[in-house]
């Protein structure tokens, strides 16, 4: 009975001893999880390799390539009327706005002073008058006493007078000759000096050299005038404002295809929702370098006959280079999809974990390159999916393509841009 007692005792503590510890259990649990987990990462499974197409409708239409560029608006013809003389402004008679003609007077400087001057050449040129006078009787003076002394050396055979009395009465004469040519000129210059004196006065009273618009004064009546080395500037004048002028800067990447009499069209601030349309009237051969960007001032023609338009005005203008109508357009977008290799296949090898988890469409990576004229490829989606083709570009703008027809026909699909579920 004892041993039986002891053989089950064994027995229990032989089974107690042989109990597997928790933290081995748990440690074969995660050592089986990593197991699966990897079973269903590198199975192999089969991938839907389906894309998801953005498409647009080839259609026929105008294509029209342009060109950018921003500048001022100037009138056609800008007189700036200034002072040559200094003085005190006595009167103003135009403000700005004023519409003026040809011969109106502006403005009027003091003209006391020059009066004075006026005067004091009038009196130089009466004493030149008089010195001219006094010149010629002396001179009817001594002809006379050397024609009587030729009379008596005639009459005495010779013998009186003395010859040098006759040599010196030559030279009297002539010594009056002269002085008769120097009063004259004196008197010459003296009429000079007045009608300087006359015009400086004339000149003081400032008048419109042309027809126009006063767009800017710069004096008031009673301000000095100070002209020394250079006029000041009083007035502005624009000749008509009817037509204007638009300076706009045209890069050296554009201007090989800028040429006179092309049309364009411009905005303004001041009007943003109105185009005004213009003409290229020329294209400066002299070229502008700011900063080293290089550009070749360009000027067009603009109608304002509704005076909407004002001097000094910035307009952003687009001028139409090349206009095709009739013509097949294709997005420039299209040019730029690309496929990977799995396109031309059915189906390619896809885990249970990209199945278990997928990932969310993407757009296929596109490099965007400038279209250019010449041969391009494209993708067109029929009903046995995206075929590529190969297309003639003629011209190109900042959205479409021109291409030469056969290739591609009217209502054509063409691939813009592609997506496809990605593991």
């Amino acid at each position: 009975m004892a041993s039986t007692s002891k053989s089950l005792q064994e027995i229990l503590n032989d089974q107690s001893e042989t109990k597997i510890a928790p933290r081995k259990i748990l440690g074969y649990v995660f050592l089986a999880f990593i197991i699966l987990s990897a079973v269903f990462y590198f199975w192999p499974g089969v991938e839907n390799n389906e894309y998801t197409y953005a498409t647009e409708t080839v259609e026929s239409g105008t294509l029209t390539v342009s060109v950018s560029a921003t500048g001022k608006l100037r009138p056609t013809n800008q007189v700036e009327v200034g002072s040559e003389l200094s003085g005190i402004m006595e009167s103003v008679f135009v403000d700005e706005n004023d519409r003026v003609e040809v011969g109106q007077i502006l403005a009027k400087l003091d003209t006391a002073k020059l009066n004075d001057e006026v005067e004091k050449s009038k009196a130089a040129l009466v004493v030149r008058e008089a010195a001219v006078i006094q010149s010629r009787a002396t001179l009817a003076e001594v002809s006379t006493k050397l024609y009587r002394l030729r009379q008596l050396q005639k009459r005495s055979n010779g013998q009186i007078p003395a010859k040098s009395e006759i040599d010196s009465a030559v030279a009297n004469v002539r010594r009056a000759q002269a002085e008769e040519k120097s009063t004259l000129a004196a008197v010459e210059q003296a009429k000079a000096e007045l009608r300087s004196d006359e015009t400086n006065v004339s000149k003081a009273t400032l008048i419109s050299p042309i027809n126009g618009v006063v767009l800017k004064r710069s004096i008031e009546p009673g301000q000095t005038v100070a002209a020394s080395f250079q006029a000041p500037v009083l007035f502005t004048i624009a000749e008509d404002l009817a037509q204007m002028e638009l300076y706009v800067d045209v890069d050296e990447a554009d201007v090989g295809n800028i040429k006179s009499g092309q049309k364009s069209y411009f905005t303004v601030d001041a009007w943003p929702d109105r185009e005004y349309s213009a003409k290229i009237h020329r294209v400066s051969f002299a070229a502008d370098i700011t900063d080293d960007v290089v550009t070749y001032p360009t000027i067009l023609n603009v109608d304002n006959t509704d005076l909407s338009l004002r001097p000094g005005m910035t307009g952003t203008a687009t001028i139409i280079t090349l206009s095709l109508e009739n013509q097949l357009l294709i997005p420039n977008a299209a040019f730029r999809v690309t496929f990977e290799s799995e396109i031309k296949t059915k189906k390619t090898k896809k885990s249970v974990f990209g199945l278990l988890f997928p990932r969310s469409k993407k757009p296929q990576k596109q490099i965007r390159i400038e279209q250019k004229p010449g041969f391009s490829t494209l993708w067109t989606l029929t009903e046995n999916g995206p075929i590529e083709i190969a297309v003639e570009i003629l011209a190109v703008n900042q959205r479409y393509s021109a291409v030469a027809p056969g290739a591609i026909g009217p209502d054509a699909k063409i691939i813009i841009d592609a997506s496809k579920e990605r593991p």
